[in-house]
């Protein structure tokens, strides 16, 4: 569908209409009432056209070695094609699903299937808990530094993060969210950990523990280097290929662009930690789903810091990066917080944008 788009530009053409995007909510942030009945329809008018053709987008991408991962699931795709078996020892409901699905559609067919149900939580996450302002929020899903990279690479633990999302839309019950977050498991294993963080946050409920623990883990990551790495992977909780990502050296060096301690990124980590910070302890928010969430990103990224000089560690900060959105931008669309509050709206989804901008276009060239 896409396919005259140049497989070079396919990337950096939906950050620069996603940066469109950013400055049409910035404009209209300091321009209008976000409240204006008028305004209300423009947004979810555009948001149903973002959320259609964005889905399409990612999911009609080319096979090309620009996305990553794609190749290599084409490859596999391909084997499956020919009556290649499969032998599956994790992630079943992911590969089960690609092998269900080689026998009746092409590889293209198969990525926007992917692609849809890597989407559409975003949109229900959204509409649940922002109603008629729902795109702010998914466009805060799109804004992020990795949502991409995991719509057109990793693809199971894109899915695996996805399910997630879906089962905190059933935080009222129990059951069913924690069936969700076992089917996010099986589509990733690596999901265990902002399962078990989630876990533990919903067990002791203090957000002040959790952002000592997330201070803890930079220094303690400092002092460790590598120790931590080869700790958590000796603990076996990790499928192979994710241990390869923690001890693998220089043979998953070449597909991170920078590895050792990176100030970059924990400064991006921390700014969730602040905007936690702020809202629970500034502005007395005691809303419990937030206050539980926001523990399980601390948990989560706490563990990433501690690995973060691992040559893929990036793989290990998407486990909390996809919850970033949620805990910046939730507070402000469901209490008063502060003057001019959809001014400041404008700013931070501006400024959470740029760092992905910033880091994916500008300093990528």
């Amino acid at each position: 569908m896409f396919d005259f788009i140049p497989v070079s530009s396919y990337t950096t053409l939906q950050y620069n209409i996603l940066l469109l995007i950013t400055v049409v909510i910035l404009l209209h942030a300091f321009s209008y009432n976000i409240e204006d009945q008028k305004s209300v329809y423009f947004f979810n008018i555009l948001g149903i056209i973002v959320a259609v053709l964005y889905t399409l987008y990612i999911g009609q991408r080319q096979v090309n070695y620009r996305f990553g991962d794609t190749v290599n699931y084409n490859q596999a795709y391909q084997l499956l094609v020919n009556g290649k078996d499969l032998n599956i020892t994790k992630d079943y409901l992911f590969n089960y699903m690609m092998v269900a699905s080689s026998k009746v559609m092409s590889v293209r067919s198969f990525f926007q299937i992917v692609d849809v149900l890597y989407i559409i939580p975003c949109v229900v996450f959204s509409k649940k808990y922002f109603g008629k302002y729902w795109f702010f929020s998914f466009f805060m899903f799109l804004a992020s530094f990795s949502f991409w990279s995991y719509g057109v690479n990793g693809l199971r633990n894109g899915l695996g993060t996805a399910a997630f999302i879906l089962g905190l839309c059933f935080y009222s019950q129990k059951i069913w969210m924690y069936g969700i977050f076992l089917v996010s498991y099986f589509f990733h294993a690596s999901l265990v950990i902002p399962i078990v963080a989630f876990v533990l946050s919903g067990i002791y409920k203090n957000p002040k523990i959790y952002i000592y623990i997330w201070l803890a883990s930079i220094p303690l990551s400092l002092a460790g280097g590598s120790a931590w790495t080869n700790f958590f992977a000796s603990l076996g909780f990790a499928e192979d290929r994710t241990q390869g990502y923690l001890t693998g050296g220089e043979q998953y060096a070449e597909q991170f662009s920078q590895t050792g301690f990176r100030w970059d990124f924990l400064l991006y980590s921390f700014s969730a930690v602040f905007a936690g910070w702020y809202y629970i302890f500034k502005k007395n928010v005691t809303d419990s789903f937030y206050i539980h969430l926001f523990g399980a990103y601390c948990i989560s990224n706490a563990f990433w810091v501690l690995v973060i000089g691992a040559a893929f560690s990036n793989r290990f900060a998407y486990l909390s990066w996809f919850i970033m959105p949620i805990v910046i931008i939730y507070p402000l669309f469901r209490y008063k917080l502060i003057a001019d509050q959809y001014k400041a709206i404008g700013l931070v989804i501006a400024a959470y944008f740029m760092f992905t901008y910033l880091m994916n276009v500008i300093l990528a060239k």
